[in-house]
């Protein structure tokens, strides 16, 4: 089957997304450290963090800048500051489209940070999709010949402390599904888990000695909202998507590049459209009934593979209204569907060719355990 028929297939069987919920399932026991095995790689990588020491005295020196990925062949991308502040996040009752799990509305906060311009790219995320290292299915490198069998983290003899952060198994079909330009540099890459996609971050942060992690909801909405209070960063017409968005009305059903439509106030673009986010909280249908007024930083970690929050609408389905700021969608096991695996892979979507990832760098770098948690929530314990 060609790559091509096989997104057909995996696109006529997956879902409809805004209309899909993961079957509830019983919550597994919290623990204090969700992969305790991957802990001695996290102790690490925050001492690397901590010595690297390039935090700003306060946000008034926070600064725009462009990081580089070595292991991505010096790679570039580019985040953007944002003040931290108070907010009102979902939307209010009479706004066009809205679902109940936009609300109550409740004032919350956030503490500054950075977050990426635009999606994050194949150029940079294929360089730990395709690592060139034989792993174990839980990405632990592999040195006894059984995929089955994870291994302790171990930085040995000609291996980095990158090399021993937990990273995807070959994909078993071409990710891009043959649109745009194949892998090519400024075409967002989609597919991954959530598990993939906080795993990246964790690379990252390992070679660049910069902490990130996937944007909570509250800073995604915050950013996306860029201080404005309609359906939309532009106001509440959406007849001006266009300008802003990549959808189902003027895509052609596959992703762009990223950065083409305008910006939202703060400078970021394609927070409407082209591939939906994801962002670090477990989907919580009234997550925001639980959240007390003027909550700092609220999030919700997760503990089960599903469902995780993903924001912003994309490219292949839905109307103006799945674009809004506050519209909130879970993820699901059919979007792993045609996963041919037993059991299935924990790093890719198959057929949720439409969802992908921006990463933030909180100013403040947390304690060690928060930082392990905020990299290990994804995968929980079973399928």
């Amino acid at each position: 089957m060609s790559t091509r028929s096989l997104l057909l297939l995996a696109l006529i069987t997956a879902p409809h997304v805004h209309a899909q919920t993961a079957a509830p399932e019983a919550p597994a026991k919290p623990a204090d450290l969700p992969s305790p095995q991957y802990f001695p790689v996290t102790e690490k990588i925050h001492a690397l963090v901590k010595a690297k020491g390039d935090v700003p005295a306060d946000a008034a020196a926070m600064k725009a800048y462009t990081e580089t990925v070595p292991q991505a062949k010096d790679a570039k991308f580019d985040l953007v500051a944002i003040p931290g502040g108070e907010f009102t996040i979902g939307s209010p009752a009479g706004e066009a489209g809205r679902k109940e799990n936009e609300g109550p509305q409740v004032k919350v906060a956030v503490d500054p940070f950075w977050i990426g311009k635009c999606e994050i790219t194949w150029d940079i995320y294929r360089a730990f999709m395709e690592n060139g290292k034989a792993r174990n299915k839980d990405g632990t490198l592999n040195r006894d010949s059984n995929i089955a069998t994870p291994e302790a983290p171990e930085v040995k003899d000609g291996e980095t402390l990158v090399d021993v952060v937990s990273q995807p198994t070959p994909p078993y079909v071409p990710m891009h599904f043959e649109m745009g330009e194949g892998y090519g540099a400024g075409w967002p890459a989609i597919a991954m888990t959530h598990h993939a996609a906080s795993k990246f971050c964790e690379w990252l942060t390992a070679q660049t000695g910069h902490y990130y992690r996937l944007p909570t909801e509250a800073e995604w909405e915050y950013a996306c909202r860029a201080g404005t209070t309609t359906a939309y960063s532009f106001g509440d017409d959406p007849a001006q998507l266009d300008e802003y968005a990549w959808s189902m009305a003027n895509a052609s059903y596959t992703y762009q590049k990223v950065g083409q439509k305008k910006p939202n106030a703060w400078g970021l673009y394609d927070m409407h459209g082209n591939v939906s986010e994801w962002c670090l909280d477990a989907y919580v249908p009234d997550a925001y009934a639980k959240w007390q007024a003027g909550a700092k930083n609220p999030w919700n970690p997760a503990v089960n593979r599903y469902p995780h929050v993903t924001r912003g609408g994309h490219y292949f389905d839905g109307g103006p209204e799945t674009l809004r700021s506050a519209a909130r969608v879970p993820s699901d096991p059919a979007w792993k569907m045609i996963d041919p695996q037993n059991p299935k892979s924990i790093w890719y979507f198959t057929s949720a060719p439409w969802v992908g990832f921006r990463v933030v760098r909180p100013m403040t770098v947390p304690e060690v355990k928060e930082m392990h948690r905020m990299w290990n929530t994804g995968p929980g314990p079973k399928e």
